[in-house]
């Protein structure tokens, strides 16, 4: 079933998300919906505050970027099989120097910017049979799971840019918390009310 993803100005997306146990109820149906919430939006990523769930849950994958042409072939090979599920997710270390790549968000739709984040990241997480994983990522799959782990925490990636920057895109974050925007998929809106 495809969600309606929360729209940028709802107070579910400034929460830091709370963990969940391996009995949270039909995990694999919400995992089900939200893969299916994010293809049909075209996503690479989603966290569980965009569709409006407040829990420590986000999944990936970033298939849609092997297709860039100025990648390596080496790096279109490992985006195309990257898909995972973190559940429980904690950075335990970034480093590396910063490195700048536009970014957008299905909670802020029409909006890019380039953000600062660093290259490689090591990463605690259970996937969706609560197996626990220690790994480390580099590059642009490294950058899409810092996206999706700033949402478990409550962080945009709006709130990286600059004062300037912050203050050029207000009236737009302002119309987008106001639904006065076209999106080619379901959205929620901060002033509507949620449909039971």
């Amino acid at each position: 079933m495809i969600l309606p993803i929360v729209a940028y100005g709802d107070p579910v997306l400034r929460k830091k998300a709370t963990n969940i146990s391996k009995d949270y109820p039909n995990l694999d149906v919400l995992l089900t919906n939200m893969f299916e919430t994010m293809y049909n939006a075209y996503g690479v990523g989603l966290a569980a505050p965009q569709i409006g769930l407040p829990i420590r849950l986000f999944l990936v994958d970033t298939s849609p970027f092997a297709e860039d042409e100025e990648l390596s072939d080496e790096d279109k090979d490992a985006l195309k099989d990257f898909k995972r599920i973190f559940i429980n997710a904690e950075i335990v270390d970034e480093e590396g120097e910063s490195w700048a790549f536009s970014e957008g968000c299905l909670s802020i739709p029409d909006v890019r910017e380039d953000v600062l984040r660093q290259p490689k990241i090591t990463i605690e997480y259970f996937d969706e049979n609560f197996n626990k994983h220690t790994e480390t990522f580099e590059g642009l799959i490294a950058r899409v799971i810092q996206h999706e782990y700033d949402h478990i925490e409550g962080v945009l990636f709006t709130d990286k840019l600059s004062g300037l920057k912050k203050r050029l895109l207000k009236s737009k974050l302002n119309n987008i918390s106001k639904g006065n925007i076209r999106v080619d998929y379901k959205m929620r809106f901060p002033n509507q009310k949620k449909k039971r």
